[in-house]
């Protein structure tokens, strides 16, 4: 990160705030209430008068992991992620994404038990502390659900004083076939508390993960603790888990919902109080109008959102070989101000969200990307539309999603590490999940051993046997984490990819895709070629090749073009003086 950012607002700014939004939310007495209890809770975690907040820089990259990804004999998974990353890779990566390490019933971690614990299986709070000495930390704030098997559920059912309104409670006649349905599952499930009264609770995702109720003030502050427990335990990033579901309204989709939105509101504000340099980023995995409205003014709501629609236009364009979708939609990104920032991915610990692709692809181009994801393995999750069903999510390896029908290992290297360039190149902050930096296949055993479709891209690996692999540049594994880790490093080197550079991306050719990124230090044409053939390109007005230098690629630019070889990536850098 670089200079100082001007998001910062003294205490009597952050009360002012919060009551006006809070009155959005609640009536005039709860309001005050919920107020009052956020102060508290401010003051008990400490207000951050350092003002250390600071703009995101090229230099910026966030690796996405489970705690457990890599194992070790006789080591903590925690103790061997720190150790990993250290050894190899500080050069590539400045923070670290631990998805959920928290004692869980489900989900694989995201059906929690106990907020404020570290899973003893995978380490403690102190092996987290460690690693955050050495990287910056990313924290899920799993705010719409907590697991059925939680000490809170259980005082909801037992009618404990202050839980008494934890669930969200809905009468057998109520009309939800409004509301919006990710999961092809019951949205309701069936509970007898301890005094014999049976009741339906919201269970947005499964039976297991039990909707809060943000309409009780308990709800809020109990959770408004929890996130500030956490930016006490040094995350710099905090994630909104379905931060889109949060609100629930019979009678809407509930989803999006104007509450929901001014729920992130509170929580920027109550982190940013704790610490100026705790950055909110909202998880929604919807269309792409209805994801970056949770930027709100870009003063307000998430200084990062998810960029959903990238991953399967990436697969889209690498299926066809053809780059102008994806071309278009690169051009209408745009964040509204420098302290917010698209955040760049291609694969992460869920399948490929492939809704977002319908709003630029015919309805035939849909579903033959959802049939080449079958034919090299992958499934597809569904989610439910009044009584019928429709594709949601692909679970499969981003690499098995992309591999073409005759690719050798080489070749399918070439491809993979040519679609992950995209993210790197885009504004935005890139984030890379594990698995593919080290090159993952899918894991079909692990969807048998759970039954989950989503296990496919979560695979297990030991510590000794990736090493091996890594270091050997004739394996798989070695051919894509030694390239991926290069690009990074040497992304994070080049100022022209600052996110608040500025980006043109440009028509190279229908097979190559064009972005041109600028600051008064430097331009950068980055230049992908996305097909398995090679390409000749017309170099734009102002791409003079003499006067630049080439550090990621083999082409040579002469007499205003070049001829990119098959899924060759090249980076030409102009620097100012």
């Amino acid at each position: 990160m670089q200079e100082k950012s001007k998001d910062m607002m003294p205490r009597q700014a952050v009360q002012e705030a919060m009551r006006r939004i809070l009155g959005t939310m609640y009536s005039a007495e709860d309001a005050e209430r919920a107020l009052h209890g956020i102060l508290s809770c401010i003051d008990k975690y400490g207000w951050d008068r350092n003002h250390h907040g600071e703009a995101w820089s090229e230099s910026d990259a966030v690796l996405i992991t489970y705690a457990d990804s890599i194992t070790k004999k006789g080591q903590k998974p925690l103790a061997t992620l720190r150790n990993f990353y250290s050894e190899h890779l500080q050069e590539s990566f400045s923070h670290v994404h631990l998805l959920p390490f928290f004692p869980y019933s489900s989900d694989d971690g995201f059906s929690i038990t106990d907020f404020y614990s570290v899973n003893p299986r995978l380490g403690t709070w102190k092996d987290i502390e460690r690693l955050g000495e050495e990287a910056g930390l990313m924290f899920d704030f799993v705010l719409n659900h907590v697991s059925a098997r939680s000490r809170w559920f259980k005082q909801y059912l037992a009618a404990k004083e202050g839980y008494r309104s934890l669930a969200v409670e809905v009468p057998e006649d109520t009309d939800l076939s409004m509301v919006f349905r990710p999961r092809a599952l019951p949205l309701c499930t069936p509970v007898a508390k301890k005094d014999g009264t049976g009741v339906h609770v919201w269970t947005t995702f499964s039976s297991d993960q039990i909707d809060l109720n943000y309409k009780s003030v308990d709800v809020l502050l109990r959770m408004i603790d929890v996130l500030l427990f956490y930016v006490s335990k040094g995350a710099s990033i905090i994630r909104l888990d379905a931060i889109a579901y949060a609100w629930k309204e019979p009678g809407t989709p509930c989803i999006h919902l104007p509450e929901a939105h001014a729920l992130v509101k509170l929580i920027r504000l109550a982190a940013g109080a704790v610490s100026t340099a705790c950055r909110i980023l909202t998880e929604t995995n919807v269309p792409h109008k209805d994801n970056v409205s949770y930027f709100g003014s870009g003063h307000d709501e998430a200084h990062m959102v998810y960029n959903f629609s990238l991953p399967p236009l990436v697969l889209y364009t690498f299926i066809t070989g053809d780059t102008s979708v994806l071309l278009h939609w690169s051009k209408t990104l745009k964040a509204p101000c420098p302290e917010t920032s698209f955040f760049n991915f291609t694969a992460s610990h869920d399948g490929i969200g492939i809704l977002p692709l319908k709003e630029y692809v015919p309805e035939r181009d849909f579903s033959a990307v959802i049939d080449h994801v079958r034919r090299n393995g992958g499934a597809v999750s569904y989610k439910s539309i009044n009584d019928s069903k429709a594709p949601y999510e692909l679970n499969v390896s981003f690499i098995d999603a992309i591999a073409g029908p005759q690719d050798s290992p080489a070749s399918l290297a070439r491809r993979f590490l040519a679609s992950q360039s995209i993210a790197l190149v885009l504004p935005g902050i890139p984030a890379v999940y594990i698995h593919s930096l080290l090159g993952s296949r899918n894991w079909y055993r692990g969807v048998e051993q759970t039954g989950m479709l989503r296990s496919i891209n979560r695979e297990k690996l030991r510590a000794e046997a990736v090493l091996q692999e890594i270091s050997d540049r004739k394996t798989f594994r070695g051919m894509i984490f030694s390239a991926y880790t290069r690009m990074l490093a040497l992304r994070r080197s080049l100022p022209a990819f600052s996110p608040a550079a500025m980006c043109e991306p440009f028509f190279a050719s229908p097979q190559v895709f064009g972005v041109k990124r600028r600051t008064h230090r430097q331009t950068i044409y980055a230049y992908t070629n996305v097909t398995d053939r090679q390409v000749r390109v017309e170099l734009p007005q102002g791409h003079t090749a003499g006067q630049g230098r080439t550090v990621l690629g083999t082409a040579v630019f002469r007499d205003g073009s070049a001829v990119l070889q098959p899924f060759e990536v090249c980076w030409m850098v102009y620097d100012h003086k």
